[in-house]
């Protein structure tokens, strides 16, 4: 292992966007290893990339590509050896990854949970009529409007920093952001709402960040298995086992939050309407070591609950 370490002559080079936020979590997975094996900075290399997600920034996610559009150039880099390890928000990853690559080390998990940020009011519930509350997320959009169909939703688009710029300049009174991305960010946010997990269920995997290495590359391999926290990991593969479920029998908005009890692991998962008029939610008790089984079982007992008219949209 010693021999196999990077060093400042051949750095562990870490594929990763280029904003703020994503910046902020390649040095933390570079920290993380750095700790665990004793090196300096100079024994890794962050490589940012520009992915279509961070050029198209007019359109919503679903005009552009959906899940992906934050990782398909750093992939491409990765499966060239342009850089040994890319650094992703889980919660933005498709279920299968491009052949040759392979997702097997998460961080601990940051908190899951979602964050209001307005000085118009605490909560959801409490925002004035006709505020508009910006966010590009259709999850996030079908939940506010559960909790308070007097707002107003509109799709922004945009890194933290943009985000905050027009709560600034009045064109939303309020927005929605996870709480992990703002405890790592370098900003200083004010009007802070933590908003609980029973209002809006976080996204698949929220707050997880997650390591991608290429499947040949046993060295990389042995470097992350010692930073990979097994609790985040097996709550990801659950959630991101119903979201997969439910993906290929509908297009709406989903939340799931799996959380460890001892050898057991609780699945809580919902499916919206767009509008947020009507919705789905159930739970389900396991094993941790059937978490893909109680993802798929959790999504198909709420697609037999709801019925075929609920999915295309009757």
């Amino acid at each position: 292992m010693n021999s196999n370490r990077p060093t400042l002559l051949n750095p562990l080079r870490i594929g990763t966007r280029g904003s703020n936020l994503a910046l902020a979590q390649a040095q933390i997975v570079r920290d993380a290893l750095k700790r665990e094996f004793c090196l300096e900075d100079a024994a890794f290399e962050i490589c940012p990339v520009r992915t279509k997600g961070d050029k198209i920034t007019d359109k919503p996610f679903r005009d552009i590509g959906g899940k992906g559009i934050f990782c398909r150039e750093i992939e491409e880099l990765l499966l060239k050896g342009g850089v040994d390890i890319a650094v992703h928000s889980m919660k933005d990853m498709p279920v299968e990854q491009p052949f040759g690559l392979v997702i097997d080390c998460v961080l601990p998990r940051g908190d899951p949970r979602d964050a209001m940020v307005s000085r118009y009011a605490t909560n959801i519930a409490e925002l004035p009529d006709g505020a508009v509350v910006g966010t590009s997320s259709v999850r996030r959009k079908a939940q506010v409007l559960r909790s308070n169909r007097k707002v107003r939703v509109e799709d922004i688009r945009g890194n933290l920093e943009t985000r905050l710029a027009k709560l600034e300049a009045g064109v939303v009174q309020a927005t929605m952001l996870s709480k992990a991305g703002i405890d790592r960010s370098r900003n200083n946010f004010e009007f802070v709402h933590v908003v609980p997990t029973e209002v809006m269920m976080p996204a698949p995997a929220q707050g997880v960040i997650c390591v991608e290495r290429r499947v040949s590359d046993r060295r990389v391999a042995a470097f992350l298995d010692a930073i990979t926290d097994e609790e985040a990991h097996i709550a990801s593969i659950a959630e991101r086992s119903f979201m997969s479920r439910l993906e290929g029998s509908c297009e709406m908005p989903i939340g799931a939050f799996a959380v460890s009890t001892g050898t057991g692991l609780t699945l809580r998962g919902e499916v919206l309407r767009p509008d947020g008029s009507d919705w789905a939610a159930g739970s389900i008790d396991g094993s941790r070591e059937h978490a893909v089984a109680m993802g798929r079982e959790l999504a198909d007992s709420l697609i037999r609950s709801c019925g075929a008219g609920f999915f295309n949209g009757n």
